[in-house]
């Protein structure tokens, strides 16, 4: 059976005895051992072909930007019959492909990839950068996104206090916007919505 230890997920026998650690599996897991996975553990946790990846505990700071953002997307979903939601919720990129976007939001609640296990598709979704391996959020999330076809993706980045807007040309991403302290970060897909840069990363700090 599948258990979820400390150093990650690993198959057990019926008498307790490890079989298989999860480094040992890279590559081989299944898509719906993953949701499995998931639903049992209370850490975000990525899938890509068979490989999963644990991600780091988020922090105070992240939590507080994430929480900002996510305040003022929900108050425009509400008000414009859209939906938005924060992180734990598994975004499908592809078959085989799932992620765990800080911030999702969709125009239209009743969208169809409005699904209860894992959304199936999103027209925004936004990342605050993790110190711990930033190229993560800024880099590869960048390709998966426009690989699932997400029209608007949001970096935000408290290493440097910038709000960097991508809008999807074709299959791949071409900057809308790249925002610092002074401006408000504007995107395309919520018409009338912004973020004050300074307000999005002060929320992060002590009083």
């Amino acid at each position: 059976m599948l258990e979820y230890s400390l150093d990650g997920p690993r198959v057990v026998g019926r008498d307790d005895c490890v079989l298989a650690e999860a480094e040992a599996l890279q590559g081989l897991w299944t898509q719906d051992q993953y949701l499995a996975i998931t639903n049992a553990c209370k850490r975000l946790v990525e899938f890509t072909d068979g490989q999963i990846e644990v991600l780091p505990t988020p922090t105070r700071r992240h939590q507080a930007v994430l929480a900002f953002l996510y305040r003022a997307i929900f108050d425009w979903t509400k008000t414009h019959g859209g939906e938005a939601f924060f992180s734990p919720l598994r975004l499908r990129i592809r078959e085989g492909k799932f992620r765990e976007p800080d911030v999702l939001a969709l125009l239209d609640a009743d969208d169809p990839r409005n699904q209860n296990a894992y959304w199936l598709g999103a027209d925004l979704v936004i990342e605050v950068v993790s110190p711990d391996n930033p190229r993560r959020d800024i880099h590869t999330k960048r390709h998966d996104y426009a690989e699932a076809g997400i029209p608007e993706y949001w970096i935000v980045n408290p290493l440097d206090d910038t709000i960097t807007v991508l809008a999807l040309h074709g299959d791949a991403y071409a900057e809308h916007g790249v925002f610092i302290r002074g401006d408000q970060a504007e995107g395309i897909i919520l018409p009338g919505f912004s973020a004050d840069v300074a307000e999005t990363f002060d929320a992060g700090k002590r009083p």
